[in-house]
């Protein structure tokens, strides 16, 4: 799933902030979840920041460990497929 706009994501903050409505109305008006309203919420108010945080896996390949059996079957049939 894609990261929501900067733009998107000011205004649903502002949109609370703006008073006399809840999160549940909020989020409703914008089709996303409570956490979601909730969790830009805090993040504006502990950061001050809305950009989406950058989400990484440092998790290795499972075919790491067979990387040079793969690449000498390779070179030796280049017209094998999957």
């Amino acid at each position: 799933m894609t990261a929501y706009s900067l733009d998107f994501r000011g205004k649903i903050v502002s949109a609370y902030e703006a008073g006399n409505t809840s999160i549940r109305k909020v989020a409703e008006r914008f089709m996303v979840t409570k956490r979601t309203v909730h969790r830009l919420m805090k993040q504006n108010r502990e950061t001050g920041d809305l950009t989406s945080k950058k989400v990484s896996t440092n998790k290795p390949s499972p075919l790491e460990v067979h990387k040079e059996i793969i690449v000498e079957t390779v070179e030796q049939h280049p017209d094998w497929t999957l």
